[in-house]
């Protein structure tokens, strides 16, 4: 903490513009500026305590989200399954895939699940993956770059397709959706990102989808994918609070 500049105040017992000492308002003058300015000390210090300002650093916001080993536990699939999808079995196991890493600025958790269309016969050819990550952000803020990370899809675009990017409402302190767009109007895929930013903690989800133009079944849309996600979120995020 700084200290308090009693030069600045003049002479000893008289601070600028107060009347000369004897006058009947010197002392008092004095007492009045010494206690402003060790007021304005303690409010400033009381700030730094609270945002963490004394050793450089603002406290993280985790808005109490936790770290957690397997992501695909708290991962949400009813939302997928109830548009009718069902996870790939394995063995007769799950077929999901995950991976976590903490350390002291930044752990991160992934989980990858694996489905198909509930009604797809043996012929049928489909690629159907739901991929959400979570990071936990212990020492820097992730909100200033957030939304220019998914903003940056929208220069992304080749002579097949582009993206869309639009904010959503309901999640976190933002949201944002990005949709690929085809130009062709093929109805035989849907690649949607859904990114949340709680605080410091960022979560994002990706639909990924082909269904082969010979199959019985056909593929969700950019606009059903993204309801798809966005309920599968809502779910997911409040487990990982649990």
């Amino acid at each position: 903490m700084p200290s308090i500049p009693l030069g600045g105040y003049g002479p000893v017992g008289t601070p600028p513009g107060a009347p000369p000492t004897g006058s009947g308002g010197g002392g008092k003058g004095w007492l009045w500026g010494l206690g402003g300015a060790v007021v304005a000390s303690a409010v400033w210090a009381g700030a730094l305590f609270a945002t963490g300002g004394f050793d450089g650093e603002a406290k993280a916001d985790l808005a109490g989200y936790r770290y957690m080993t397997n992501l695909c536990n708290p991962t949400d699939a009813q939302p997928i399954e109830d548009s009718g999808y069902r996870q790939k079995n394995d063995s007769g196991s799950t077929s999901d895939q995950h991976s976590s890493s903490e350390s002291p600025t930044l752990d991160t958790m992934t989980c990858n699940i694996d489905f198909e269309p509930s009604d797809a016969v043996s012929n049928d050819y489909s690629s159907v993956w739901l991929y959400t990550s979570a990071s936990l952000h212990k020492k820097t803020n992730p909100e200033p770059e957030f939304e220019a990370q998914y903003r940056a899809y929208e220069n992304q675009e080749t002579s097949s397709y582009s993206y869309k990017v639009s904010p959503v409402g309901g999640l976190g302190d933002e949201a944002y959706v990005v949709r690929q767009q085809t130009k062709s109007g093929s109805t035989t895929g849907a690649y949607v990102i859904l990114g949340v930013r709680d605080g410091w903690m960022t979560y994002q989800s990706t639909w990924s989808e082909y269904v082969s133009s010979s199959s019985s079944t056909k593929a969700k849309t950019p606009d059903e994918a993204t309801e798809m996600l966005k309920k599968s979120a809502k779910a997911t995020l409040e487990k990982m609070k649990e």
